[in-house]
């Protein structure tokens, strides 16, 4: 376990004393106090220790803070949060349904809560445990935060590194991910890709794949790892180790999608462009408290019950091929709402797919685009070009659904 020091979550026996360490932040306090400004601090911290009592492993600590929260969160800024794993479930005998673990490689729509819903959803299935989720060192720009998320079942993955230092990043995160899946028999939730599709047109990265493939030991552990050459089909073998499931994640509505449109034209306009901490804090915010309409997941069969098709293949049309069919599978889990018909057909100047969506249907749509719109307070705002992106974002999936099938 040493090895993976620097980026795992925390274990059972370290969960308390890094609970003491977050009621010590002093960043963290003043959060906390804007939840109950009437309370004094020591009153505060006292409900909060004995809310821990019973805590000792961090699914304990999901359960018993994460989940009231997420579920909160679903009531008060979603028309509901669905899930569809039946596919999933066919796939597997019962018998050994338990006993599975998954690596969830999904579309990515939101940065914190993608996994949260997940989470509660697998809770609420009947799944014996939940999911680690890798973040993004970026993100965590406050102790507080970090001690925050490897409570949660966070491990960390560190960006802006030199291309030496992302090599041996990503063989360690790739070799936790293996061990987190095969010996702690946890899940894992993982995007497709590095940074959410801003216009929603969803792809799996082959370098994230390649990432996944890195940790796999066949037999005795490498002596010297990455120095031998892999053998055809073994990287097809590292793959099948985790079990993965391709896993769709829809929203009827984005509350980030005025910021993504926006930064389409600051991009456009300054090729240098570059969003500051701030910018993610408020991409953050809104996602989570943004409304969302409703939201729908759907796991599609474990990768396994097809990867064997592919194995003949050398190394580089392998995880071109893999990726291809990972993209197949999740984008014909798409739950499409009228918004998004909509949408392709404001784009395509036509009524296609005008089966799918009423009069109303328009003219809600009409009146949430001009909201999120007059949401752009940038210098010289290209209305049609943010419009544009907007509908986009909202037709791709439409696009890419009906290509699937």
């Amino acid at each position: 376990m040493n090895e993976f020091d620097e980026i795992r979550p925390y274990e059972p026996e370290e969960m308390k004393q890094a609970f003491e360490e977050l009621l010590s932040d002093r960043q963290f306090n003043v959060i906390m106090k804007g939840f109950a400004p009437w309370l004094p601090k020591t009153v505060r911290n006292g409900l909060l220790r004995l809310a821990f009592t019973g805590v000792k492993t961090p699914l304990d600590f999901q359960k018993r803070f994460m989940k009231p929260v997420v579920n909160y969160i679903i009531r008060k800024h979603t028309d509901g949060c669905s899930f569809d794993d039946r596919e999933l479930r066919a796939a597997i005998p019962s018998e050994e349904s338990d006993s599975q673990r998954y690596t969830f490689v999904s579309n990515h729509r939101d940065i914190v809560l993608d996994s949260a819903f997940l989470d509660v959803l697998l809770f609420n299935s009947g799944y014996p445990t939940t999911v680690e989720i890798g973040i993004g060192d970026n993100l965590l720009i406050y102790p507080w935060i970090k001690r925050l998320v490897r409570m949660n079942k966070a491990f960390t993955v560190r960006r802006g590194l030199t291309a030496h230092e992302m090599m041996r990043s990503s063989q360690l995160m790739s070799r936790y991910i293996h061990y987190a899946v095969t010996q702690k028999r946890e899940n894992i939730w993982i995007a497709q890709r590095e940074g959410r599709a801003k216009d929603s047109d969803d792809r799996t990265q082959e370098s994230v794949l390649k990432m996944l493939a890195m940790g796999y030991e066949r037999g005795e552990r490498k002596e010297e790892r990455g120095e031998r050459k892999e053998e055809r089909g073994e990287y097809a073998d590292a793959l099948r180790e985790l079990n993965i499931v391709p896993l769709t994640i829809s929203y009827e509505y984005d509350p980030c999608d005025y910021l993504k449109a926006q930064e389409f034209q600051q991009k456009r306009d300054n090729p240098a462009f570059k969003k500051s901490r701030q910018d993610d804090l408020d991409n953050m915010r809104t996602g989570i408290l943004g409304y969302k309409g409703r939201v729908s997941y759907h796991c599609a069969a474990p990768a396994n019950t097809w990867a064997s098709e592919l194995d003949n293949l050398p190394r580089n049309e392998f995880f071109a091929a893999f990726a291809s069919r990972m993209d197949r599978e999740i984008h014909r889990g798409y739950h499409l709402y009228p918004c998004n018909y909509i949408a392709a057909d404001l784009l395509a100047g036509n009524r296609e797919h005008a089966e799918y969506y009423t009069a109303d249907d328009e003219r809600r749509f009409a009146q949430y685009l001009k909201g999120q719109m007059a949401k752009i307070t940038i210098p010289n705002k290209d209305e049609d070009f943010l419009r544009e992106r907007l509908l986009t974002m909202y037709a791709n999936p439409v696009k890419n659904y009906q290509n699937a099938l």
